[in-house]
């Protein structure tokens, strides 16, 4: 009985020592590294206007060749030209924790709020081609889209030898393009043109049927036109359609972006001219600034992308 007792005593001792003595640190687990040490993927969203336009094609391919090269991810959508629509897919791409956003905005006012959702979540934003009239911005990548409408005017006013009656063919409503290339343009007119009158002014939403359609209101209600400025050449390509169809001749036509289309339209003559841009490095750009941003390097509020006319001329 003794003896069971003294064994008994001897296996509490053990258990008390055991339940006193400091625990042998675990061997860390292969994945204990903090996860801000380990380098994380980019994903970057990009939210286009409409991809129904070769401009904005072109500019999604610039920016998916720019992100192959720096080997981040790259989400696209396509608003339609819906700002709705672009409202939603913005917050699909919130919700998705983008590293950062690059938006092409339908338009710059109705485009605010979705930038400011972007803001309060963390996630860094930059306008491409068109701005946004709030939000915090990092940096906005586009032409100069005042300095190409006045370069529309000049080829305009000087072929037309500073006289004649033109026809303005405007851009979505809303739109920063819009608002900027007919600024220039008109502003030009003022200042350094007046013999051109402006004798019909209307919205043809940057879209092919529309610029037809609305061109052809404008060839009834106007017996005399000597030239026209649209704010880019889907509209003027629809533009001359409705000449071609109501056998008006002699219209100088300009347009804006040296899409493919109106690039060919120049080489045959129906086009007189187009402001090229380069929506391919806008595309470029846009990733390159983010990526450059992520990465803790300073980028610049504005990047600008060069403007040049294209003529019968410059195409040879």
């Amino acid at each position: 009985m003794r003896a069971r007792v003294v064994v008994l005593l001897g296996l509490v001792l053990v258990l008390v020592a055991g339940a006193c003595a400091p625990a042998t640190p675990a061997a860390p687990a292969a994945t204990a590294t903090p996860a801000a040490a380990q380098p994380q993927e980019i994903v970057l969203g990009l939210s286009l206007s409409t991809l129904n336009n070769p401009f904005f094609v072109t500019l999604k391919e610039g920016a998916e060749r720019a992100a192959a090269q720096y080997g981040v991810k790259l989400i696209v959508v396509d608003a339609q030209d819906d700002p709705a629509k672009e409202a939603a897919n913005i917050e699909d791409l919130i919700q998705k924790k983008v590293s950062a956003l690059l938006i092409n905005p339908t338009d710059t006012k109705a485009v605010v709020p979705s930038i400011q959702k972007a803001n309060q979540a963390g996630i860094p934003v930059f306008t491409v081609d068109r701005a946004a009239e709030g939000g915090e911005i990092v940096s906005h990548i586009a032409s100069d889209n005042v300095a190409g409408g006045r370069m529309a005017a000049e080829f305009l006013c000087k072929a037309l030898n500073g006289k004649g009656k033109v026809v303005e063919l405007e851009g979505i409503p809303g739109t920063s393009a819009a608002r900027d290339r007919g600024k220039g343009f008109n502003d030009y007119l003022k200042e350094q043109c007046q013999g051109l009158e402006v004798v019909a002014r209307q919205p043809a939403d940057f879209n092919r049927a529309k610029g037809l359609q609305v061109f052809e209101n404008i060839l009834q209600a106007q017996p005399q036109i000597d030239g026209v400025f649209a704010h880019n050449d889907e509209m003027v390509l629809g533009a001359i359609q409705a000449a071609e169809a109501a056998g008006r001749t002699g219209i100088i036509f300009v347009g804006f972006d040296a899409i493919d289309d109106a690039v060919k339209a120049v080489k045959e003559g129906k086009l007189a001219a187009t402001v090229a841009q380069q929506p391919a490095e806008m595309g470029r750009l846009a990733v390159e600034m983010a990526v450059k941003y992520l990465r803790g390097e300073k980028v610049e509020k504005f990047i600008p992308v060069p403007l040049s006319l294209v003529t019968k001329d410059s195409v040879k």
